[in-house]
């Protein structure tokens, strides 16, 4: 327990108090706050308030639209020291590869210098970026790993 005063704001309680001597809780006063509102908006405007007199008004309705994320490439980049092994096991570990998937893309890092392990958005390829130089790292490879936009 701790020696912490709570402290309620009393002007809750009065509204709650006077509330409850009218025979209404305080949800009962919101609901019916909330259908006020809402049949006023419902309401056309009368009188001439700022506006040419016609009574008209014009009622824009904004429709929002979600749009496809950026997609990035994660790339392996080919070196000298790196064993075709340790490729293939980071290609199943982290990419989710097959085996013969696996093989043939780090043929491909092999023979043209880099290879597509796959294509995400932006935060995933991040992660898998960084995941994947760790790795390496830890087993002291110096195998890269890239992103670029698609």
């Amino acid at each position: 327990m701790s020696d912490e005063t709570i402290v309620a704001d009393p002007s809750r309680f009065a509204r709650a108090a006077a509330l409850a001597r009218k025979g209404r809780s305080l949800f009962a006063a919101y609901i019916a706050g909330a259908t006020r509102r809402h049949v006023a908006a419902k309401e056309p405007r009368r009188g001439n308030e700022g506006g040419n007199g016609s009574g008209t008004a014009v009622i824009t309705r904004t429709r929002t639209q979600t749009r496809r994320p950026n997609m990035y490439r994660v790339l392996l980049l080919n070196d000298d020291y790196t064993p075709m092994e340790f490729v293939v096991l980071v290609l199943r570990r982290y990419f989710n590869k097959g085996p013969e998937e696996a093989t043939r893309i780090m043929l491909h890092v092999h023979h043209h210098g880099v290879g597509e392990c796959g294509v995400f958005t932006y935060e995933i390829a991040e992660t898998k970026v960084t995941q994947v130089m760790d790795y390496a790292r830890k087993h002291q490879h110096p195998l890269q790993c890239i992103m670029e936009k698609k």
